[in-house]
């Protein structure tokens, strides 16, 4: 009898270990990656072989011919952004048409139900060996981008209005008190300082913030790949705060001539290539809530696992403990 209570009080803590290791390994799991691995992340998604201060790969990235519709070509096909968007949203955002539209697939909500591992095993080419980066990307420069993706994007969607392209909800008295503060060194007060080459068109920033706001976030946040730019993140400042540079930028004097992009052709829209995104709020939901789910019962098999293990050991100890008795 002794050693029967003997063998509950170690079943017990045994129980109580594994719970706590449960606990522990989940708390690891949930924490984010160093700040400046998401933002050199963010950077090599925005144009990696400037981050890098190399030269790009001649010709376009082996993916970009099974589309038809964006026919930008060079070093434009080899940038994350080009092809999934400033919104990370791919097809099912920002580039669902115009002339960036490609049809690849929406990585922000693809990558939220992969670890860093599966991301980086995508980014070799594990599921589609025209899609590996690995003879120009070493394995910290993959870990960045996979650490960026899975812990620093943002849903922009509840800043932006999706048609009219304006900041939502914005305090532009509090914009323009941090773009004079921080931004107006470089850009000047009327943000006229640096003129942007897009594309052939001269711009000044008032106008990179009316016709993308998604880009202007991003940078915003996470800096400009190649130069010194501010980043948003590492002086504390909050989506709110990028929402509301955003919402003053877009008051300032625009320049160059803007061209009207053309219209997504469905006959010509490729499949995704991989991962199938949410395309509502309640699909996005459910999706949280059956990874939720499957965790769950991953965790409640894990730990059944061991009661059984534990019932085992406590049978085995009372069967010895009770032939012992008798003799």
């Amino acid at each position: 009898m002794k050693l029967f209570k003997h063998t509950h009080f170690l079943f017990f803590i045994l129980m109580g270990a594994l719970a706590l290791l449960i606990t522990s390994g989940t708390l690891a799991q949930g924490e984010n990656p160093p700040e400046q691995e998401i933002v050199r992340g963010a950077q090599i998604y925005d144009k990696w072989f400037a981050v890098l201060g190399m030269d790009p790969p001649t010709g376009n990235m082996p993916i970009w011919n099974r589309q038809s519709t964006n026919t930008r070509s060079g070093q434009d096909t080899w940038r994350c952004s080009e092809c999934h968007g400033w919104d990370y949203h791919g097809a099912q955002g920002e580039y669902s048409s115009g002339s960036h539209f490609t049809g690849f697939p929406d990585i922000m909500t693809l990558t939220q139900g992969l670890s860093i591992d599966e991301i980086i095993s995508h980014l070799q080419g594990s599921k589609d060996p025209a899609h590996d980066f690995s003879p120009y990307l070493d394995k910290t420069d993959l870990t960045q981008v996979a650490q960026f993706l899975k812990y620093g994007t943002i849903d922009d969607s509840r800043y932006i209005n999706p048609v009219s392209l304006r900041a939502l909800n914005a305090d532009v008295q509090h914009g323009q008190d941090l773009y004079q503060s921080t931004c107006a060194e470089c850009h000047g007060v009327d943000g006229k300082k640096i003129v942007f080459h897009t594309e052939g068109i001269n711009e000044f920033l008032g106008s990179v913030a009316n016709r993308d706001p998604y880009r202007f976030l991003h940078r915003t946040r996470f800096g400009t790949a190649g130069t010194d730019m501010a980043v948003g993140i590492s002086l504390g400042w909050t989506p709110e705060d990028g929402r509301d540079i955003l919402a003053y930028s877009q008051t300032l004097p625009t320049g160059g001539e803007l061209t009207s992009e053309p219209t997504q052709n469905p006959l010509s829209t490729p499949a995704p290539l991989m991962g199938g995104p949410a395309t509502s709020i309640w699909k996005g939901i459910l999706t949280g809530l059956t990874m939720f789910l499957v965790m769950g019962i991953y965790a409640a098999l894990f730990i059944s696992g061991f009661i059984i293990v534990g019932v085992i050991v406590v049978t085995i100890l009372r069967g010895r403990s009770e032939r012992s008795n008798r003799k």
